[in-house]
């Protein structure tokens, strides 16, 4: 799968996005080392600090599955259709990333791959 492929997947997740409040639509694509692949989507409440978004969501449905090994994640957010500005993660999704993923984890954009490293330098990490 290209890149540009993984990022539709995720434009495509988008659409499952409960987003009444900000009407920002995000999806994610999780794959792990072994090829699955897990999809979510933000999800939004009126008490702003139980949304949750896409990216922790793809994360918590893979470790509720059994699965903690991850190769890359695709993001995509809009309040149209047009996802050609990149939806970088906030800093709550990167140290969930940062859990479980190595600085090298792949982070695609719509601008491009990037790494975990780029956006969170000094994380919080494992003993």
């Amino acid at each position: 799968m290209t890149d540009d492929e993984f990022f539709r997947l995720a434009v495509r997740a988008s659409e499952k996005s409960y987003s009444p409040y900000s009407k920002f639509r995000v999806g994610a694509v999780l794959l792990t080392t072994d090829g699955q692949i897990f999809t979510g989507c933000n999800i939004e409440n009126s008490s702003y600090s139980m949304t949750i978004c896409a990216e922790r969501t793809a994360i918590f449905k893979a470790v509720s599955s059994g699965f903690t090994d991850f190769k890359a994640i695709a993001i995509a957010g809009s309040t149209s259709d047009d996802f050609s500005v990149p939806c970088v993660p906030c800093g709550a999704c990167l140290q969930v990333m940062a859990e479980f993923c190595d600085d090298d984890f792949m982070i695609v954009l719509s601008d491009g791959v990037h790494r975990l490293k780029d956006f969170l330098p000094s994380r919080f990490k494992k003993s």
